[in-house]
């Protein structure tokens, strides 16, 4: 077992007390993880920025990677290697195209090359030279890599190491003490948003001081981010930025539900999002007559839970996406980027508050597939009201993200599967009870209740790879939120569990937890689970 110590988990007081912004939270990547591929691919990208800098940058002859504590446990199922490479080619996550994911490895195994951005092809090992190094555990964090460039004599002619600290954010160590390590954001949004004079409105640290704020100002949870946001960027650039966050989740549902086959990587996991659809649209015009007694009618108007199924299908859909390693929504990580345009889907297909006309549920279009997209130019009234929706919808759960991740984690190296799949679930109850009319004291109810049921959720993914449990797992986690933001609506606020005690009891929960059960794959379902 690896022994992770305590020291290998942030503190929450390491973490800004402000709150992040949406573009911290929301970003477009790849799949399958945030922790394990995005940041390990923005690190490698940042790598060889810094290597342009240095006048013997084109003297690189030999490259190393190591991957330390999970991200060597984990990081052949979770495409750690090929993100990394990635990354020092110059591909971004937000803008690499799939074609060119898929073609690295084979490429590099053909001709035992590996092009390196700014300096050429580089001759490069994928057994020797990408090292998994799992027990080993850096001070700083869980999720370590070093890359090292090396001239011709294997002198290092650069070398860095970064922390890949969950959602897709890195750290860049900036010192060479191992035992006393000092880091940066790598991000530079982070960056922008943390410098010296930059204010904000409605800074908030805590959930009691979120809501403080709305008692002071008079705004929704949405409304008070929103004015956040513009005091970092203007008014166009938010609202590009959701429209841009919220339709490429749309455009990932609907990816998910045209695709059919096996995902990669060994386990023989099937998709069923698209063979799903297909069959809940067939039994859409069946009547409930001729179905009664068999699953088939749960998808019939007669039956009260029919929305749930559509709401597991759009789960699926993307999460089976994510599995594949195609581009996803960070939301507010990769593990658990199904649980948010799931619930999404859920408002916008079945809720009149997002601008559809009370009975005329639209969960797919006549030719299968997913109907709904935003754009700034919607002039139409319910179009421009589901946009609004949307966006107090994102807004808001982007303030629940950005309280667990400053005061707990949002990695499942750290925390385990509560901070990753427990938080979304509660972002996701926050922003279905902003969207549902529901008061800053009902939505942080929605997302307590939703954290709190996660408490103590793993993650032992089996055989390191994005697949089992976390597909299903995704579409729980809607169902649960939505029942959240249900429970909380029918309330008044008031309740005897705060999320702030509910996010700080994750953290310790995290703390406790075994390290196999913290994504290294070597204990509950990753070992008691055949693979076939």
């Amino acid at each position: 077992m690896h022994a992770f110590p305590a020291s290998a988990t942030r503190s929450a007081s390491s973490s800004s007390p402000r709150p992040l912004s949406v573009v911290d939270l929301f970003r477009v990547g790849i799949g399958p993880s945030s922790s394990h591929t995005v940041g390990p691919m923005r690190a490698g990208v940042a790598f060889i920025a810094d290597l342009a800098t240095l006048p013997q940058g084109s003297d690189v002859q030999h490259i190393t990677v190591d991957l330390f504590g999970s991200l060597g446990a984990t990081g052949r199922g979770h495409s750690t290697d090929r993100a990394v490479l990635l990354g020092l080619g110059g591909h971004s996550p937000e803008s690499v195209s799939i074609q060119t994911v898929e073609s690295l490895l084979p490429a590099l195994a053909s001709s035992g090359q590996l092009p390196v951005a700014g300096v050429g092809p580089v001759q490069f090992d994928m057994a020797s030279d990408m090292r998994f190094v799992p027990r080993t555990v850096l001070p700083y964090h869980v999720n370590a890599l070093t890359i090292t460039a090396s001239d011709a004599a294997d002198e290092p002619l650069l070398q860095r190491t970064y922390y890949s600290i969950g959602g897709g954010f890195v750290m860049e160590q900036t010192n060479d003490d191992t035992q006393s390590p000092e880091v940066r954001p790598l991000d530079r949004a982070v960056t922008d948003r943390t410098a010296p004079g930059s204010t904000l409105p409605h800074p908030f640290g805590a959930s009691s001081e979120l809501l403080a704020a709305c008692d002071a100002s008079g705004l929704s949870i949405a409304q008070l981010v929103r004015e956040n946001e513009l005091a970092m960027r203007p008014e166009e650039e938010v609202e590009a930025y959701l429209d841009l966050i919220a339709n490429t989740m749309f455009d990932c549902i609907d990816a998910g539900l045209q695709e059919q086959g096996i995902l990669p990587g060994g386990l023989n996991v099937l998709r069923r999002a698209g063979s799903l659809a297909a069959r809940l649209r067939e039994r859409e015009a069946c009547q409930p007559r001729d179905l009664h007694g068999s699953m088939e009618w749960a998808a019939t108007h007669a039956d009260p839970m029919r929305a749930m199924d559509w709401v597991n299908l759009y789960a699926l859909a993307v999460n089976e996406e994510n599995a594949a390693g195609h581009r996803v929504v960070t939301a507010p990580t990769n593990g658990a980027a199904g649980v948010i345009p799931a619930v999404l889907g859920f408002l916008t297909a079945y809720c009149p508050e997002s601008g559809l006309p009370f009975g005329r549920f639209m969960p797919l279009d006549q030719e299968g597939h997913f109907p709904f997209r935003l754009a700034a130019s919607d002039t139409e009234e319910n179009a421009a009201k589901r946009r609004r929706a949307v966006h107090g919808f994102l807004l808001t759960a982007a303030a629940v993200g950005s309280l667990i991740k400053t005061n707990a984690s949002i990695a499942g190296a750290e925390v385990g599967c509560q901070g990753e799949v427990g938080s979304a679930s509660a972002m996701a109850a926050a922003g279905l009870a902003q969207a549902l009319g529901g008061t800053p004291r009902q939505v942080e109810n929605a997302a307590e209740i939703a954290m709190e049921h996660s408490l103590g959720l793993t993650c032992d993914p089996v055989a390191g790879l994005v697949q089992i449990p976390c597909i299903e797992r995704n579409a729980i986690a809607a169902s649960k939120a939505i029942n959240a933001a249900r429970m909380a609506m029918w309330g008044d606020g008031r309740h005897t569990v705060s999320l702030d005690v509910v996010i700080e009891t994750m953290r310790q929960t995290g703390k406790d937890m075994l390290s196999k059960y913290k994504e290294t794959s070597e204990g509950g379902l990753a070992v008691n689970v055949v693979e076939c």
